[in-house]
């Protein structure tokens, strides 16, 4: 596979591969999290695994459910959490990769520690000793806590984020933050879509988002719009109509399931119906290239083969034309090859079925993951989740191919404060490790005692990043609302004003 090593991915295949320490990698959507993932479980030289929370999440990544890796039932809990008779494959582990991440619960994380202590190579170290690599945008996903549970995490947790574990506190992380954006090029874009990711989003950011509010705007059927909602319900229900709108007949197709394939697994609905003419959503990537899992298309034609079997074709946004054929989609257990001293996968279930969904609309859970060239954001009155807004709108490719039925209010953003105050102080941790305090200070007073401009990165508490270039004058302690902390009063070229900042949220000066 053909990817782009940039400095970050070097930066994380070193960490990966040539240490044991335990890692968090992160990164907004379309930074290249799923690619960096894959290249390294198809690289690396060490026993790993690839584990996810949920049966259509472990698909995408050709990887095994934590639950099932783990032996959990879907109860489990710290108590019930056991010594398996068979630990062969979690005593040559080297590295457990868990994708999603933030959708890990904090007790699943517990269990998972302990039950890595009963069975891994070390009982007295976290996890048994295995290195544990975190992948995941923690501002899309939250985890899903019942609520005849809530009472109780409440009283053992400070939160359900997997940061708030009570083995997450003990262990040392290293942090990686991918930056580099694939899916949008436009810089404007790509820096509103930041700052409604964490909430830092100016009356300026908004209102250049609701320009694209056009409320009477009917698509073209030729121009591949694909509608995001909040509901299930309505997803159907648009797909139906449209559906129900085109002449012809209907074409079923039940797709064939084997071996050990439950149903809340499928990527897709079971059974397809299609009409020539219907808009399509492709759900794989393409072993050629041709096409990847969200491409958007018609069906233009369906025929058959020599053996009696349909051929959809598709003709893709970009006017390319391809046939379409049942695809298998696989779940894997992992095993310990002793022959070979090798963790192993083998196919445990499958489902086959053409590779393709009625696309006039899709929500925005099920969005996740996937990039469209045109969007029509349709709401209605619904109220969005946690870090919807952002998941709905970084889908697309640029702001000109965003359609939004409704403006979008600050009301709509919603944003956990909790993944913020994880991540700043994740980062001031680190930063202090790379740019102790006292060196700081050090670095500043003697650009003021020789007039020295600098550059700094400065990080604000919402999770903002900030570059300035600067001259300092003063450093020393100040007080704000009754609060003392050490400042640094500057002239700021960019805002042409005095400026303080605190000393402790710079996270790095260049000279």
């Amino acid at each position: 596979m053909q990817i782009e090593i940039n400095e970050k991915f070097k930066e994380a295949l070193d960490l990966m591969e040539n240490s044991d320490k335990h890692i968090l990698i992160t990164g907004r959507a379309g930074t290249g999290k799923s690619t960096l993932l894959d290249y390294f479980r198809n690289n690396t030289k060490k026993n790993v695994v690839v584990l996810a929370p949920t049966g259509v999440a472990a698909i995408n990544v050709k990887g095994v459910t934590i639950h099932s890796f783990f032996k959990f039932r879907p109860d489990i809990s710290l108590i019930k959490v056991k010594k398996e008779r068979d630990n062969r494959i979690y005593r040559n582990l080297d590295a457990i990769i868990i994708d999603e991440i933030s959708m890990v619960r904090a007790d699943l994380l517990d269990c998972i520690d302990k039950f890595m202590r009963l069975n891994g190579k070390e009982k007295d170290k976290p996890f048994g000793g295995v290195q544990m690599i975190f992948f995941g945008d923690l501002y899309q996903l939250p985890p899903v806590v019942k609520s005849n549970e809530r009472n109780i995490f409440k009283q053992q947790y400070k939160s359900s984020y997997f940061f708030d574990s009570k083995i997450f506190q003990k262990i040392q992380i290293e942090f990686i933050e991918l930056e580099k954006i694939y899916r949008q090029k436009d810089e404007d874009f790509i820096k509103i879509l930041n700052s409604i990711r964490n909430n830092s989003f100016s009356d300026e950011d908004l209102a250049k988002i609701n320009s694209r509010v056009l409320m009477d705007f009917k698509e073209d059927p030729n121009d591949f719009y694909i509608r995001i909602t909040s509901t299930k319900k309505l997803a159907e229900e648009i797909n139906e109509k449209n559906l129900s709108l085109l002449n012809g007949k209907i074409h079923e197709y039940v797709g064939i399931i084997k071996g050990q394939f439950p149903e809340n697994y499928l990527p897709m609905e079971k059974n397809l119906k299609v009409k020539i003419g219907a808009q399509v959503m492709l759900l794989n990537n393409d072993s050629l290239g041709r096409w990847v899992n969200g491409s958007i298309g018609k069906v233009v034609e369906i025929e058959k083969n020599e053996e009696g079997n349909d051929i959809i074709s598709v003709e893709l946004s970009n006017g390319k034309k391809f046939d379409i054929t049942p695809f298998t989609w696989n779940i894997y257990d992992a095993y310990f090859d002793d022959s070979n001293e090798i963790i192993d996968y083998k196919v445990i279930g499958s489902f086959i079925q053409y590779p393709m969904k009625l696309a006039w609309a899709i929500t925005i859970h099920k969005s996740q993951g996937k990039t469209f060239d045109k969007v029509i954001i349709d709401v209605g009155k619904g109220a969005f989740a946690h870090g919807q807004v952002y998941v709905a709108l970084s889908r697309c490719t640029s702001l000109n191919g965003i359609i939004l039925k409704r403006p979008i209010t600050k009301r709509d953003i919603i944003v956990d404060w909790r993944i913020a105050k994880f991540l700043t102080d994740l980062k001031y941790k680190i930063s202090e490790k790379v740019l102790p305090l006292e060196k700081k200070i050090k670095i500043i007073k003697e650009s003021i005692i020789e007039n020295k401009q600098i550059k700094i990165i400065y990080l604000k508490q919402n999770d903002t990043r900030i570059e300035r270039l600067i001259k300092p004058l003063k450093i020393g302690e100040m007080n704000y609302m009754g609060k003392n902390y050490l400042g640094l009063l500057a002239y700021c070229f960019e805002s042409r004003s005095m400026k303080t900042f605190r000393v402790d949220r710079i996270i790095d000066i260049k000279q």
